[in-house]
């Protein structure tokens, strides 16, 4: 038995489905920790198999080379070096577990599966996985460690049960994703555990972009008495040493990185860009291409995109036509030109003209109208869909969650494209992050400090610029009063006749509500994009298509019969 133990927290960006590749960074991250004179290093949830592997882990011939991975790791031990914790797939039997594995002396000393299972949000873990039953400690130089898993610690049933059985020191491995104000959560949630078992705590959280969802790192400790053990960065790369030292009957953190974290606009932007330039280079994107309109959100998505993946691997496109200002034209211009990056000009009136042209016999008799607008967007669409075939960049798309709400994009058009990273940020969220982005370089960015999005593109009404003196506010309410209730109808399922009663005109309310619902067909067809908010589209709020239930709009009550009557019309909202 010791009474010092050096943990190296590996806190690394692992690849879905990349064993062999992961298996490198695993060894590498050992490797770092035999130099620090580590005695055990931690890595992450399913850290073998990158998390979260969805229905690729159903795969026997998967499962079977992660399990492999984990032997050949395990070996590697036999040098006399630091035990190792990573987690994988495990199979027992007829049962596939989410597990961590204690690698020691050249062997798989034990192998501990995860208990409670998440099935909301992101997480399908249940139709993939068996929860394992409540588990004992592990020893590491005579030291007993609970492990409990990511979920485990969210109630207190594992740990109470680990600290019953002699666990002296908790270590998580998480596959915790980002979203805003999550880190708050974490440390909530690690505290009532410590309380509760009287134990040191050691969370360590996975780092990388995996699709949507962005692993924002920020391993932490806490100390029995509550107090913040150590932390690490978020957003970045590390190993670092930490070195527990035994005080009286328990153990206490004596050293350890004190990083500072992102918050707020950083702590946004620093996920967009991470989750960007992950889905570009672990899908071997040679760079992207994106219009750029002289709008706030094409300007942002060049910005995170240049931060991401530096100027050489960003091509912008400007593409006007009749209704194009020449204000727009200007500041797209001069926000490539501060950006760095390759920018061309493609007209796109022969085009559209020979569309209506073909079009003309089907359309006679007929009022020029939408019809004719999305047809300019289906054009930039193609352009751009052309460019990315011929070359092998990636189309952005650039819709914020306020227009994917309410259906304001057009399908095969402005919506064409394989990642959009702002996906999940509504417009004013957009417009905070350009102010903060002007003032600020991001940690990390590859992208060139002062105004990279020109003033006036912030400044100016929003217009999709689709037919003359067109202005957003012509079609949807003011943008804070519509993020306002989509906020609330989004996040918080807040029914109708609450949000009026807070401020909002019931008709309006209404008529976002309504499009909101009858835009879910278009967001189903809609590019993946970074998860910032609690509830994104897509993997956290899964809506019908076919979809009969209208709001009423009246109080709701709850635990008896309430009668309410449609509004008149709505059934034919659709």
């Amino acid at each position: 038995m010791t009474d010092r133990l050096k943990i190296a927290i590996a806190q690394l960006n692992p690849t879905v489905g990349d064993i062999a590749g992961n298996l490198v960074k695993a060894r590498r991250g050992r490797a770092e920790a035999v130099a620090l004179g580590a005695d055990l290093v931690v890595f992450t949830e399913l850290f073998i198999a990158g998390y979260p592997p969805e229905d690729l882990v159903l795969k026997p011939a998967f499962q079977a080379a992660c399990m492999r991975a984990v032997e050949d790791l395990a070996g590697d031990t036999a040098d006399g070096g630091p035990s190792v914790l990573i987690g994988s797939p495990w199979r027992d039997g007829e049962r596939l577990h989410n597990a961590v594995a204690l690698l020691s002396g050249g062997r798989i000393d034990a192998v501990r599966y995860k208990v409670d299972l998440p099935n909301y949000g992101p997480f399908d873990e249940k139709r993939v996985f068996a929860a394992g039953p409540l588990p004992g400690p592990v020893t590491v130089k005579g030291v007993r460690i609970g492990v409990p898993i990511c979920e485990d610690i969210w109630t207190d049933e594992v740990t109470e049960c680990l600290a019953e059985t002699g666990a002296e020191i908790l270590i998580v491995p998480n596959g915790s994703p980002y979203w805003r104000d999550k880190t708050d959560e974490r440390i909530q949630v690690a505290v009532a555990r410590v309380v509760e078992t009287g134990l040191p705590l050691i969370y360590a959280n996975q780092l990388g972009g995996q699709d949507e969802l962005v692993f924002d790192g920020a391993s932490f400790a806490l100390n029995a008495d509550r107090s913040l053990a150590f932390q690490m960065p978020a957003f970045e790369e590390a190993v670092a040493l930490v070195v527990y030292e035994r005080d009286g009957e328990g153990w206490r953190c004596t050293e350890g990185p004190m990083a500072r974290l992102a918050e707020g606009a950083e702590a946004d932007w620093a996920a967009c860009m991470l989750g960007l330039r992950d889905y570009v280079d672990k899908n071997r994107f040679p760079g992207v291409v994106l219009g750029l309109s002289g709008g706030i959100d094409s300007a942002v998505v060049a910005a995170l995109a240049v931060d991401a993946l530096g100027p050489q691997r960003v091509h912008c496109i400007m593409m006007p036509y009749r209704y194009t200002s020449g204000e727009s034209l200007s500041d797209a211009a001069a926000c490539a030109e501060a950006l760095g990056v390759r920018y061309d000009t493609v007209p796109i009136a022969p085009a559209v003209e020979g569309f209506l042209e073909l079009l003309s016999p089907l359309f006679a008799g007929t009022n020029s109208g939408i019809t004719e607008e999305n047809l300019q967007s289906r054009t930039r669409g193609t352009i751009l869909m052309a460019v990315s075939n011929k070359f092998g960049a990636m189309v952005l798309t650039t819709g914020n969650k306020s227009e994917m709400s309410v259906g304001y994009a057009t399908l095969y058009g402005d919506m064409n494209g394989g990642f959009n990273p702002i996906k999940d940020l509504y417009k004013m969220q957009v417009f905070a992050l350009a102010r903060w982005r002007n003032a600020q370089v991001p940690a990390g960015a590859l992208g060139p400090g002062g105004t990279v999005i020109p003033v006036n593109i912030i400044d100016k009404a929003p217009s999709a610029e689709l037919r003359e003196n067109q202005k957003d506010e012509d079609s949807l309410p003011p943008y804070p009063v519509l993020d306002a209730i989509l906020e609330a109808l989004v996040e918080n399922e807040t029914p109708i006749a609450q949000i009026a009663a807070a401020g909002y005109d019931l008709d309006t309310v209404r008529r976002v509500e309504s499009l909101l619902r009858v835009a879910e067909y278009k967001r189903r067809q809609a590019a993946p994009g970074v998860k910032i908010t609690r509830k994104n589209f897509g993997r956290d709020r899964r809506y019908p298509i076919t979809n009969g239930f209208r709001d009423p709009g009246l109080p709701v009550a709850f635990g008896r019969s309430v009668k309410a009557r449609l509004p008149r019309g709505d059934a034919g909202d659709f």
